[in-house]
């Protein structure tokens, strides 16, 4: 006689039923699931990133927009450009004239009297020298006082002192016909004129108020990227950045970054040593020799935004979950390194100094 268990006898019903195929096959699933997940967290490799947004910047300042200003107080007379024209180095922007329009021949007789009082002066001073020449002979041949060979050379200082006079306001005159001689605006590079200050043409501008805005058109570029302060220190010049252009159709997985598509290589060239107002630092990211260009000028302009992710190092994705939760920083994988090449360095030496010592003579 067969063995049955003893609850059989009681729920013989349930021991009839047999589990739906549905429930199995849907056991199975989360179990397969579960053991997956398990193996993704602690065997699947993540590749840490810090991400920032940013722009496209010029990496030379002198390429970067440019106002071109007034250089005299006036009205603008007349434009030379429109928005949006091409213009090379020195030529003429605009024209800015005084409001007095007869201030530069008053200045030009001005100039031609302090002219003939320095002639005139000149002339007094050079008699007054004959002069002291005679006084001092009559005064040796005792013919004339010493008070009148003091007057004599006082006449003398005098004539130096008012031609010194007029020497420094012909100079202020010069001064100022060579400022309103810079009435007309140049550019002060090549580029392109990318806005013109309207309101200054029917209106009284003073030196320095910008009249235009040339933005240069051949220019190396740089992106500029604003990172949370608790991952910049472990960043540093050099660590590889893979940057997402507006614009530009781009898929991203930044843990693995083979699989992303349309994003541009970069590199970090440098890092400032202090926060905005917001506690984010600005780093400025190159493009990676070797690899492909980013696009050109047409797709990517200067301003354009830009979101990157400076790569750091590689750890599992279990614990990549684990730091975000914790708002943890990077991996401080370098010290390792770091630490290991000093320490390689310092071996080195120390086998360099045993073998000096031992190829030394006794």
């Amino acid at each position: 006689m067969s063995y049955q268990p003893e609850h059989a006898t009681h729920f013989r019903t349930l021991t009839t039923l047999r589990p739906p195929r549905v429930g199995v096959a849907i056991a199975w699933l989360v179990t397969v699931g579960i053991a997956a997940a398990v193996a993704i967290l602690f065997l699947v490799p993540w590749l840490q990133t810090a991400q920032g947004r940013g722009q496209v910047v010029a990496l030379d300042p002198g390429d970067r927009a440019q106002d071109v200003t007034a250089l005299v107080p006036g009205r603008v007379e007349r434009w030379y450009v429109h928005d949006g024209q091409h213009v090379n180095r020195g030529d003429p922007i605009a024209r800015v004239v005084d409001l007095d329009p007869n201030l530069l021949s008053r200045l030009a007789a001005e100039r031609a009297q302090v002219e003939a009082e320095i002639a005139a002066v000149r002339q007094s001073q050079a008699v007054a020298t004959i002069d002291v020449g005679r006084t001092r002979q009559l005064l040796a041949e005792g013919l004339a006082s010493r008070r009148d060979f003091e007057q004599a050379q006082i006449k003398v200082a005098d004539a130096g002192a008012k031609l010194a006079e007029s020497r420094a306001k012909l100079n202020r005159i010069d001064v100022q016909l060579n400022r309103q001689s810079a009435q007309l605006v140049r550019a002060p590079r090549d580029g392109r004129i990318q806005n013109l200050n309207a309101t200054a043409g029917g209106a009284l501008v003073s030196a320095g108020t910008p009249l235009a805005v040339i933005a240069p058109e051949r220019v190396e570029r740089a992106v500029e990227l604003l990172i949370d302060g608790r991952d910049v220190p472990l960043l540093r010049p050099g660590r590889p950045v893979r940057l997402e252009f507006e614009g530009w159709p781009a898929i991203q997985f930044s843990g693995w970054p083979s699989v992303a598509y349309g994003f541009f290589d970069g590199r970090v060239r440098t890092i400032d040593p202090n926060a905005n107002m917001q506690g984010l630092f600005r780093i400025l990211v190159e493009p990676m020799p070797g690899k492909p260009a980013w696009p050109g000028p047409r797709y990517v302009r200067l301003g354009g935004k830009v979101y990157g992710w400076v790569q750091g190092e590689t750890v599992t994705v279990g614990y990549e979950l684990w730091r975000q939760l914790n708002d943890f920083p990077l991996e401080f994988g370098q010290v390792t390194t770091d630490k290991a090449a000093g320490g390689a360095g310092a071996k080195e030496e120390d086998s360099g100094k045993i073998a000096a010592k031992a190829g030394k003579p006794k």
